[in-house]
């Protein structure tokens, strides 16, 4: 599984020895390449679905009613097909559900063995789960996202709108994304409305299941299934989740999407498939039960903006990167080493110590150097964030939270890699 649609960094779903015949194949992979992300999707209509009503432009979306599917019935043929008809549930929760496009940068190598830079477009999915104030709210998959210099969300109406990040967890493979309520249209407000969430704590295996999704990036479509398994653990990147496993068909797109049970609420977010050429059938979501509090968390973030330059915060700090082989080797925590703190900078008048690992700037995930410096291109200075960070204490690392007002920039830049 690899997110992004940046390249297969996947990890095998491991299957028992006996049989090996899979082992060459066999791998769990994103959505970003199998259905998570759509590079060069064109968005198509989907079918008007919805009734809520907006007696002004501030007034709060409606949320999604709780609904019962039309009775099963069997064909008169002689075959006796079972037909089973959820047109309710999808009429009820598709005002809900978004399809989401991005521009994503790619790095590639020519022929000569330069690195180039390309602009790839992309899609995914996305369930609306609230607004605030100013700002409609909508979940995704963390990997839909990911590396994106442009997004927009397109509701049911098909009417387009752009959206900025709010927050993600790259751990959970999670993200909320902001549209300006100023920017969506009076007619588009009265058509689209917050999905409910439901409890996948308490679903059962064999439990009928629907997945709503952006597929293939040619708009809406609807696929059903069973829950096939519960509690599933895939590793991704060395993170070991805990998953439902459907066989309701996950295609390219449906990444971010939501998977519905029969009574229309969210009780799984689309996240990966598992691809062998002997396998069908095999797809896994975040349980809703599980995301409820990190998707709560991702709500509250400040929505990335990137402010003037002139305005930018500024930490006064020089940093060195920790990646994944230094960290083996040495022991230490991922993220960005502090070795030095500039005086009568943000970081000298906080609590923050050279030696110190930054491994997040106010609930962001910090890798590296590129991670920290693009983090603070969406903070003006005098704004009071959180700093993550693992310092060494009697010989073992302890995380600490520190709070750190941001200065001005400075006018003349050091030349030492620096987030500034």
């Amino acid at each position: 599984m690899n997110g992004g649609g940046h390249g297969e960094n996947g990890s095998s779903h491991k299957a028992p020895k006996k049989r090996s015949v899979m082992k060459t194949t066999a791998m769990v992979t994103a959505a970003a390449l199998l259905f998570g992300v759509v590079s060069g999707g064109t968005m198509f209509g989907v079918n008007r679905a919805a009734n809520a009503l907006f007696p002004e432009e501030t007034a709060p979306i409606q949320q999604t009613q709780v609904v019962q599917a039309a009775p099963q019935s069997t064909s008169t043929s002689s075959g006796g097909v079972f037909i089973e008809d959820v047109s309710p549930i999808v009429d009820a929760v598709m005002p809900s559900v978004v399809a989401i496009t991005n521009t994503m940068l790619y790095q590639g190598s020519t022929w000569f063995g330069q690195t180039q830079t390309y602009e790839v477009p992309s899609s995914g999915s996305g369930i609306i789960v609230g607004q605030n104030d100013t700002e409609l709210l909508v979940v995704t998959n963390n990997h839909v996202i990911e590396g994106a210099t442009t997004l927009a969300v397109t509701f049911i109406d098909e009417s387009s709108v752009e959206a900025a990040v709010k927050g993600t967890d790259s751990a959970s493979d999670l993200a909320v994304i902001a549209v300006p309520l100023e920017d969506i249209s009076a007619d588009t407000k009265s058509q689209i409305k917050a999905a409910t969430l439901g409890d996948s704590d308490s679903l059962k295996m064999g439990q009928g299941v629907i997945a709503i999704g952006n597929a293939l990036g040619l708009g809406q479509s609807v696929t059903v299934g069973h829950v096939s398994a519960l509690n599933r653990e895939v590793t991704v990147d060395g993170v070991t989740k805990t998953v439902i496993q459907t066989d309701a068909a996950i295609n390219p797109g449906n990444s971010g999407g939501a998977l519905l049970n029969s009574k229309g609420e969210v009780i799984g977010i689309n996240e990966a498939k598992y691809a062998d050429e002997k396998v069908e059938g095999v797809g896994y979501a975040i349980p809703i039960s599980h995301a409820k509090d990190i998707i709560d968390d991702l709500k509250t973030r400040t929505t990335k903006v990137e402010v003037g330059e002139e305005e930018q915060g500024y930490l006064g700090i020089q940093i060195q990167n920790i990646d994944t082989s230094m960290a083996k080797l040495y022991g230490m925590p991922e993220g960005v080493y502090v070795y030095k703190i500039t005086e009568d900078s943000a970081a000298a008048n906080s609590e923050l110590k050279e030696k110190d690992i930054i491994t997040k700037f106010d609930g962001e995930t910090v890798r590296n150097y590129a991670d920290l410096t693009k983090l603070l291109t969406y903070y003006k200075e005098g704004t009071t964030v959180n700093l993550t960070v693992q310092r060494l204490e009697n010989g073992e690392y302890v995380e600490k939270e520190i709070p750190i007002t941001l200065n001005a920039r400075p006018q003349e830049e050091e030349t030492a890699e620096q987030p500034e």
